[in-house]
């Protein structure tokens, strides 16, 4: 299992790297690295304003590879498939109305 530290210092940044259409919620990273779908991570993220961090376990569920035609960076997205913290929970609390946002995100 991989481990990835994130520290998100904005609203902002977290609002373009969450990924609330996953069924459990999930991040995509920006990363150069090739990883598979299915690779398992623990992610220890830190929020905005947040005094701790809170862990995650998930797996790749998303590939964008450098060069993609779209312009988006290169990364893997993360479907949280263990969350203890209930991370999804505090993401969207911290983003209330910007999750309704049209503003387009790092996957979508």
């Amino acid at each position: 299992m991989e481990n990835i530290t994130l520290e998100y210092t904005t609203d902002h940044e977290l609002y373009l790297s969450y990924m609330p259409f996953l069924k459990n919620g999930g991040l995509f990273i920006r990363t150069t690295e090739e990883f598979d779908i299915g690779t398992e991570f623990r992610l220890e993220v830190t929020l905005p304003d947040a005094l701790e961090s809170s862990t995650v376990i998930g797996k790749v569920c998303w590939l964008t590879p450098r060069g993609a035609n779209n312009g988006t960076p290169a990364g893997i997205g993360i479907s949280f498939i263990e969350d203890k913290d209930n991370l999804r929970s505090q993401i969207e609390k911290a983003l209330g109305r910007l999750l309704n946002s049209s503003e387009a995100t790092l996957t979508m």
